[in-house]
């Protein structure tokens, strides 16, 4: 089964004013972890990155940061982005819009930042024009990495998620449990491919 390794077209105009893509003068590409933190998956990511002395942003889920705040600080602390991933992991397209923007602003509580990605990529109209009044950054992707699929990983799939990365590239990883294996080769081959290439890994 072939894979979209980039979101289609119409995503982005239906979303006006969100950050896709960040072109910019510089050769950055920008690496980000959804659904962390955890502590079976999230050190390993934090170790990995600093091999590579890159930096990266982790769209945490409020619930995880309640659960393991010492795992939270050490994305702080080692020089990494945060942003609002929520505080249930909850489902933009089957949540009314207030009880949605109540779940961020809870989240808010936990995870203080103005950036913000909407889980499975859920979001409505109302919804993304309450959380912009707000003064959220919306921040979505270019690159997905589907590291998050159960079935075998192919080299083709690795060498075609290479492939799609280019300055100013925002990709997305999770830092989940269900996601763990294929993120275990994905990641390294990445950061392997941005250095050959001599990209700077920075957050957002």
């Amino acid at each position: 089964m072939a894979l979209h390794l980039q979101p289609p077209r119409w995503m982005s105009r239906f979303y006006p004013a969100s950050l896709w893509f960040a072109p910019e003068p510089s050769n950055s590409v920008y690496l980000t972890f959804d659904d962390g933190p955890v502590p079976e998956v999230t050190p390993w990511v934090l170790e990995t990155l600093e091999r590579y002395q890159a930096r990266a942003t982790f769209f945490c889920v409020g619930n995880n940061v309640v659960q393991y705040p010492e795992i939270y600080q050490q994305i702080t602390d080692r020089g990494h982005s945060i942003g609002n991933h929520t505080m249930h992991h909850v489902k933009g397209f089957k949540t009314p819009w207030k009880m949605y923007v109540k779940d961020v602003i809870l989240a808010q509580q936990y995870i203080p930042s103005s950036l913000f990605r909407p889980p499975y990529g859920q979001l409505t109209r109302y919804q993304a024009k309450a959380l912009k009044q707000l003064g959220y950054k919306l921040i979505f992707w270019d690159v997905i990495s589907y590291d998050y699929l159960q079935e075998p990983l192919t080299d083709a799939h690795a060498n075609a998620l290479l492939q799609q990365i280019r300055p100013g590239s925002i990709v997305l990883f999770h830092d989940s449990n269900k996601a763990y294996l294929r993120l275990q080769v994905l990641l390294p081959k990445v950061l392997e491919y941005c250095k050959i290439h001599k990209y700077q890994l920075n957050n957002l």
